[in-house]
Order: structure tokens, then C-alpha cells, then sequence
């Protein structure tokens, strides 16, 4: 399946490198395949997968290109993660955030991109935004302590960024913030003891009066503002704004899950015989073809809002123009909705399959158990990004959450 929706204003070029990047991408599907069990069963991505990746190119898509990385945009990183998710859910999730704590990074002052980037330019960086976090002022900085979870991808990173408090700075845009601490200085707690994406290895951080330099700090509700601090002002990537893309990236594993569920649909139906029916082929059951049909179609439903709210990011970024408060609840909207349509794509082919799509041979429980879990993230959740865009609506702004 294949749907077309792009931003007026990519360039030949840039559409030529997304094309080329999903081509690697759909080049390393039966590897990372072959891998997706060792992968959920080990509780981390397996590191042939991340190597691959990496060789690939495929883990800098979000990285400046001053120190060698691809820098694209959202609707390729979508395109990317969709495509490694019809291979490995947990595999995509971690692409995904890996890349998207790297664009974090592109947004603090010059000095803490170099301190990631400079001598490690093939620094990966996981993140936790959530401000479970405290930060106390110190001489040249802050001293920061506390527990962050679920950390996507910290077994493969070398750097965090992880959510803060300033008790200090109550009442000021510094009181919330994202602060940037190498993987060395914190300690991962074996937490993450789930039923679905449990290759995601999203454990807990824990740092103890760790000392961040002043310009490792980044204020959150400047950046919910698009108040960004690096000075590389040229660079439009790093002028997409905060929340609808931190969203939008966690649809792109999804979208890849729900098409691997109707591929497998596609593929198995004609071969299986309807139980207790007279069809020798599922294929031939109306009940059948209407699942198909309705998953697929659900499907696309999810990429349609995906590519338009990434079109929408991209466009934004190439324009400079920050997008008012009603464009950034859509988005945000958007980013639910196609959660929500590809955890039901999934569910209905599951249920077309019957019984066994639970086996533990069949890949379909994992798809099925991958979603339901990527899908309840707290930014995705649907009803409160209804409520945030019903609002909108109407005129009613800032009443539900900052995060917007």
C-alpha cells in the first residue's frame, strides 16, 4: 500500500533521498524480520538490527548535517519507521525515538551539540522528556537528580535527555525543561516488564546530583513556543515545532504494524480454508474480503492523517512560519487519529484470522501486542487530543494541557 501526499515545497532532491532512505529501509525487512522474535523475547533490539541500521544511514535522519548526519525531515522519518515496522514493531519504536531525540539536540545552543556531536558524531541520544526530573542551580549550571521512564532505546544510546523541574524558577518559562547528560553518568534500572513493544528496552534512568553545564538546558515551554535556542536559524528542521512532532513520530512503527497485519492477511487467506464454512479459501468468504478491505482501507485511513500532519510540520519549517495554536491541535489530533485507525486495522485482521493470530508462532499476536501497547503513549492518547482540538474549535485555548 502506498499513498502520496507531500509538502508543495520538497525539493527534487529531498524527495529523491526519502525515496532512496525507504529503499534501504525495505532492504533490511527480512533481517530485521528474522531478528523481530530474539528481539521481543530479549527485552532489546537485537544488535545486528542496530548495526544494520546504523551502516544504513538510517539512525542519522534527524542529525545536523554540520556533523555528517542526513538531516530530512518528519515525513521521512515516517516513511523510514513505517517501513522497518512491517519488520520488527520494537525495532521501528527505537528507530523512531532514537532519530527524534537527535532532533531534540538540534534545538539546544551551539556548545551542547558539540558536545554530543563533535568527537562522536555517530552519538545516539534516547530521551524522557517528562519532567520526572529535578534541576538545582549550581555555579556554571545544575545539579540534577531523578528517575525517568520509559527511556526507548537508552540500551543503544550514548547521551539522554531527560525532563526536569526547576522548583527556582516557578512561575518562569525555566521551570519546565529538557537538560542533556551522557549515558555514562546514569545508571539503567531493568524496568520494563511489559506485554507489547518489549524490544524497545524502556528502562528507567536514574541520576544522582549529576552536575549539567548551564547550556545543556533547554526550556520546554520555550521550545512548546518554537522559542529554540540554536543559533544555526537557517537549518528548518530544527524549526518544526515541538509537540505535534514529537507526537507524529510515534505513529510511523504504527502505521508499519498495521500494513505488516494486512499484508499477512493478503497473504494467508488465499491458503487458509475458512473453519467451519464450506470455503476451502478464505479468500472467497464475503466476511473475509470485507476485512480486508475495511483493515486496509483503516490502513491508509492512519497514513492519511500521519503524512498530512508531516506535511503540514515540514511545510511550516521550509516557510519559517510557526504554526498558530488551531494547526498544532490538529496535528496533534492527527497523530491520534492514525494510532487509533492503525490499532484497529490490526484488531479486525486478528479477528478475521481468529484463534490462531494468537499462537505464539504467529507474528500476528506481536503485531497485535506491539500496537496496543505503542498506541496508549500518553501524547498520542486520542480523547485528550479531542478534547485539546474540539476546544480549539471553539475558541477555547490552554485548558487541557501545555503540550500542544
Amino acid at each position: 500500500m502506498s499513498i502520496i501526499m507531500d509538502a508543495p515545497r520538497a525539493t527534487d532532491a529531498a524527495r529523491g533521498l526519502r525515496a532512496d532512505l525507504v529503499k534501504r529501509a525495505a532492504a533490511l525487512r527480512p533481517r530485521l524480520a528474522g531478528n523481530a522474535d530474539l528481539t521481543d523475547r530479549g527485552r532489546r533490539v537485537a544488535t545486528e538490527n542496530i548495526g544494520a541500521l546504523a551502516e544504513a544511514g538510517l539512525l542519522s535522519l534527524m542529525q545536523p548535517a554540520r556533523y555528517g548526519g542526513l538531516q530530512t525531515d518528519f515525513r521521512s522519518l515516517l516513511e523510514v519507521s513505517r517501513e522497518v515496522g512491517r519488520a520488527c514493531g520494537s525495532t521501528a519504536w527505537v528507530t523512531a525515538l532514537l532519530n527524534a531525540s537527535a532532533w531534540f539536540v538540534g534545538f539546544f545552543p551551539a556548545q551542547a551539540q558539540d558536545d554530543v556531536w563533535a568527537d562522536t558524531p555517530d552519538a545516539r541520544i534516547a530521551g524522557v522528556v517528562t519532567p520526572s526530573g529535578t534541576a538545582r542551580v549550581v555555579e556554571g549550571g545544575y545539579r540534577v537528580s531523578g528517575r525517568w521512564a520509559p527511556a526507548s532505546g537508552c540500551a543503544h544510546a550514548d547521551w539522554a535527555i531527560l525532563g526536569v523541574t526547576r522548583p527556582d524558577a516557578e512561575g518562569t518559562p525555566d521551570a519546565v525543561g529538557i537538560v542533556l547528560a551522557p549515558m555514562s553518568e546514569l545508571t539503567i534500572e531493568d524496568t520494563w516488564f511489559v506485554a507489547g513493544m518489549r524490544g524497545t528496552a524502556s528502562n528507567t534512568l536514574v541520576g544522582e546530583d549529576l552536575f549539567v553545564p548551564a547550556h545543556r538546558f533547554h526550556s520546554v515551554p520555550d521550545a512548546v513556543e518554537g522559542r529554540y535556542a540554536t543559533p544555526f536559524t537557517d537549518e528548518a528542521l530544527y524549526r518544526a515545532p515541538f509537540v505535534p512532532a514529537a507526537a507524529l513520530v510515534l505513529t510511523g512503527p504504527q502505521l508499519g504494524l498495521a500494513a505488516a497485519a494486512v499484508d499477512l492477511l493478503l497473504e494467508r487467506a488465499p491458503r487458509r480454508a475458512l473453519t467451519m464454512t464450506s470455503y476451502a479459501s478464505q479468500a472467497e468468504a464475503p466476511t473475509i474480503q470485507l476485512a480486508a478491505a475495511n483493515a486496509a482501507s483503516l490502513a491508509d485511513s492512519a497514513q492519511l492523517h500521519a503524512y498530512r500532519a508531516a506535511a503540514d510540520i515540514d511545510e511550516a519549517a521550509r516557510a519559517g512560519a510557526f504554526p498558530d495554536y488551531g494547526a498544532r491541535a490538529r496535528m496533534r489530533m492527527d497523530a491520534g487519529m492514525a494510532a487509533v485507525h492503525a490499532r484497529e486495522a490490526v484488531r479486525i485482521v486478528c479477528s478475521a484470522q481468529g484463534a490462531s493470530s494468537f499462537g505464539e508462532s504467529n507474528p500476528l499476536q506481536r503485531i497485535w501486542r506491539d500496537i496496543e501497547t505503542g498506541s496508549r503513549h500518553a501524547v498520542l492518547n486520542p480523547e485528550v487530543a479531542a478534547e485539546i482540538y474540539g476546544k480549539s474549535l471553539f475558541g477555547i485555548r490552554g485548558t487541557v494541557s501545555v503540550l500542544v
